[in-house]
């Protein structure tokens, strides 16, 4: 390991800040990235850092909606202290991460061997991409029922929940993509759907990069730290702006152009690995 694999790790970061906001699968595009460019490190630092790469992003996501999810007041002297709208919004990113954590604790090892191939993430990207799609078809000249944060129920938080759930069994189906097209579907707008998206995936995506660390056990090489830093604040940093963009891009578009994106992409992972690798 040398040089080579920190520009690969600087080109990880990049791709990570990309894809893990937009709603076209970070950990696919990742897996299809390590096919065509493997990082040359162990299995196990490999099954950790792409997962671990996700902490730039979870830090990114922090920074932008500090203010919506900073529950305590330290600015404002004439108002209450502890801003009760934000810790019932956590209450109820809580309950939407449930069913994820326990899935990922009880079937972590399982999904990783037997769902981390590019089969799964190309089929599955195809098939999420049809459903955007269909959705946003579906949904036009429809008012949404839910247009902020304040306004989700716990019903709701516990159903976009359920589809986050779908993202953390298939590889390829995309966090943010899953947990959007479960809003979409019971009535909640664009722009709240991905916002309540990002909140959730604090908790989440820090948990199971808690989870990764831990069950890496051995420690990290001299060498494997500064990939693992560099790829972080590389996905930090274009993480930030590609939240900017697409909470701008949902205020005047849908998500069909995720859509097309992800089928054409998913057509060629096929092609590619049924024809070309033969």
């Amino acid at each position: 390991m040398g040089f080579i694999e920190i520009i690969k790790a600087i080109i990880y970061g990049i791709v990570e800040g990309i894809t893990e906001w937009l709603p076209v699968s970070s950990t696919g595009h990742l897996i299809l990235l390590n096919d065509i460019m493997p990082m040359k490190v162990s299995a196990e630092f490999w099954s950790m850092f792409l997962v671990v790469i996700q902490l730039g992003a979870i830090t990114a996501v922090v920074v932008y909606f500090w203010n919506k999810i900073w529950p305590f007041n330290t600015q404002v002297k004439d108002k209450p202290f502890i801003r009760y709208d934000v810790l019932n919004l956590w209450c109820k990113i809580i309950v939407a991460c449930i069913p994820a954590a326990i899935v990922g604790i009880l079937f972590d090892d399982w999904i990783d061997e037997h769902l981390y191939n590019s089969v799964v993430v190309a089929i599955m990207l195809i098939v999420v991409g049809v459903a955007f799609i269909f959705i946003e078809t579906k949904n036009q000249g429809f008012a949404p029922r839910v247009t902020s944060l304040r306004q989700l129920t716990y019903k709701d938080a516990l159903i976009i929940g359920l589809f986050q759930l779908i993202s953390a069994i298939l590889p390829g189906t995309s966090r943010s993509g899953s947990t959007i097209i479960g809003g979409l579907l019971i009535g909640v707008d664009r722009k709240t759907a991905a916002e309540f998206t990002f909140c959730m995936a604090v908790p989440v995506m820090a948990g199971a990069s808690l989870l990764k660390i831990l069950k890496f056990g051995s420690p990290l090489g001299f060498m494997e730290f500064i990939i693992l830093i560099i790829g972080c604040v590389v996905a930090f940093l274009v993480s930030f702006v590609c939240i900017k963009f697409l909470m701008d891009y949902v205020k005047k578009h849908d998500f069909k152009i995720f859509g097309y994106y992800r089928i054409a992409l998913g057509i060629v992972v096929l092609l590619y690995f049924f024809l070309l690798k033969k």
